[in-house]
């Protein structure tokens, strides 16, 4: 098997490019295959170097290797040219001055259903000879077999007066010369095969299996667009989601595994997957569900390995390891965790609804039975912390709450946090008091 990935370096690899590329490598690498990248950037204006940095930078974020390219399609319009002329030479193809016009005139004479066949002049756009006989027959794996009537089709422009190649000429050659088996693709693209086929067929060459994957709809199943939230690979990773969570979740939008299970590892993916398998239905993207797997993978995670991750996000050594085991269990991103810890490092944040609610007299009265509690605590773990401030719900008849959301707004100024007991003790003796002292005297 060898496959293709061929995006338009136009701007960021989006979700829908990502998992076409991650259908492709799980393909090759369950069959033993070869993963080839092509970059298709004959849009000059629009294809730029930044733009190929980003998918590729996007592509190696996904842990998606490539075996061969990165091919650049601009690079091969010498190959394009000499096999246009090998298409005129063979009188698979002909120049035509045909316009829009000239089109619209030959269906008002012979039906808008037959499609236009022109005649051979000294200049203009290369068109390709479709035959008036017959069928053109895409074989898809997802879609199944679709037969495009010959007489029903336009002999496509192939390329411009100039000689430039057009887009299907340009793919069609590139995946031959390639070897490719299987083109495996968004199925925005299944009205451009048979134009393909038929540049293969006048080449002699036998077609690849196509796979048409559908497209990728938000939660409320229209297509998927930056209002359902992160559009692009960089922003996935800029929102502190992990590549393997990611590459789970995506591998599951149009694919089921026959266990129905949802945490699948990568080489388990691997092993199971089969472009067969694939359904025809759009599958819909929903963040809040990505947010849960990647809560998942990050609980699963051995804490030094989360704390390389975390510290990575951040840009910062080493200085956060400690409260990586005490946050894990509350966050579900990379970038969860600096909200949830920032205040233990930085400093109470200023919450007026949190003082409002938590340090009123009774609040007070409970913080400052705590903190009397707390300094007589002979070791300054969570275990002694918990027995310490459990004495003191139970001296109160309070809720745990009661005690405990007043001593989390007080050190760290508003009413989320690591559990209390491991937030104190990540804060220090010392500190902890301080900043209760600092609570209790008031703003």
């Amino acid at each position: 098997m060898r496959v293709r990935f061929a995006p338009s370096p136009t701007g960021a690899l989006h979700i829908g490019g990502a998992r076409t590329a991650l259908y492709n490598w799980l393909a090759a690498r369950h069959a033993g295959g070869t993963f080839v990248l092509r970059i298709e950037d004959t849009d000059r204006e629009r294809s730029t170097p930044e733009n190929v940095a980003q998918i590729l930078e996007a592509l190696e974020w996904l842990e998606l290797a490539y075996d061969e390219g990165p091919i650049f399609q601009s690079q091969r319009a010498d190959r394009h040219r000499e096999v246009i002329e090998q298409l005129l030479e063979g009188g698979h193809a002909y120049r035509s001055e045909a316009t829009a016009d000239d089109v619209r005139a030959y269906k008002d004479r012979h039906g808008a259903d037959r499609g236009f066949r022109g005649e051979p002049e000294p200049t203009g756009a290369v068109r390709l000879r479709v035959p008036d006989e017959g069928a053109t027959v895409v074989r898809d794996l997802i879609r199944g077999e679709t037969a495009f009537q010959n007489v029903h089709m336009d002999d496509p422009v192939i390329a411009r007066a100039d000689g430039t190649p057009l887009y299907n000429l340009a793919v069609a050659v590139d995946d031959l010369d390639a070897a490719i088996t299987h083109v495996v693709r968004g199925d925005d693209h299944y009205s451009n095969t048979p134009k393909q086929l038929l540049v293969l067929m006048a080449l002699g060459a036998e077609q690849p299996i196509y796979a048409h994957l559908p497209l990728l709809h938000g939660p409320d199943g229209k297509k998927l667009s930056k209002r359902h939230g992160a559009a692009s690979v960089q922003e996935l990773r800029d929102a502190g989601y992990l590549p393997e969570a990611v590459r789970n979740y995506l591998a599951l939008l149009g694919w089921g595994d026959a266990d129905d299970e949802t945490i699948i590892p990568t080489d388990e993916l691997v092993r199971r997957f089969e472009l067969e398998r694939v359904q025809r239905n759009p599958a819909r993207f929903d963040e809040k569900k990505l947010r849960w797997m990647n809560g998942r993978y990050i609980r699963e995670l051995p804490v030094p390995d989360l704390a390389e991750r975390i510290e990575g996000y951040l840009h910062r050594d080493g200085d956060v390891a400690a409260a990586v085991f005490a946050a894990r269990e509350k966050i579900q991103t990379l970038a969860d965790f600096w909200p949830l810890v920032g205040p233990i490092y930085d400093g109470p944040v200023d919450d007026p609804k949190a003082r409002e609610q938590w340090l009123d007299e009774e609040g007070r009265a409970a913080l400052t039975a705590a903190r009397e509690a707390l300094e007589q605590v002979a070791e300054w773990d969570t275990g002694h912390l918990d027995e310490a401030l459990k004495r003191v719900v139970e001296q109160l008849a309070a809720k745990p709450k009661q005690v405990f959301q007043p001593i989390r707004v007080a050190v760290v100024g508003t009413t989320v946090s690591p559990g209390i007991f491991e937030t104190l003790e990540l804060l220090g003796r010392e500190e902890a008091l301080a900043r209760m002292d600092a609570a209790l005297r008031g703003p």
